[in-house]
């Protein structure tokens, strides 16, 4: 993993929490959306306590949809960053290039 993350070596306990938001991009858009994701999502949400990774995967099967992967050491530190006002200071930083709502799901990484 990276950043000092300590892995528990316990069945069953969470060792990671993860973000996924999709979303689907107006064509002619992604270009703009993954330019404005890398040089200014991507260092805000890693200077967040807690984060380990952030990246965006582009579909090879849909066009023009997206997912932002954001991996936490625990639940609460993603929470904090939501709650913080981050999400959604970035979030506003490219809604103007979806072509509809995001959906979020949310995920443990147990051992």
């Amino acid at each position: 993993m990276g950043r000092g993350v300590v892995i528990s070596r316990k069945k069953g306990v969470a060792i990671m929490w993860i973000r996924l938001i999709e979303m689907m991009i107006q064509p002619g858009k992604l270009e703009e959306m993954r330019k404005i994701y890398n040089e200014q999502i991507v260092p805000a949400v890693k200077a967040q306590k807690g984060n380990i990774d952030v990246y965006l995967m582009e579909s090879l099967d849909r066009e023009n949809q997206v997912i932002s992967f954001t991996s936490w050491e625990k639940q609460q530190h993603g929470d904090d960053y939501e709650a913080s006002g981050a999400y959604v200071q970035n979030f506003n930083r490219v809604k103007h290039t979806f072509s509809g709502m995001p959906t979020l799901w949310s995920y443990e990484v147990k051992r």
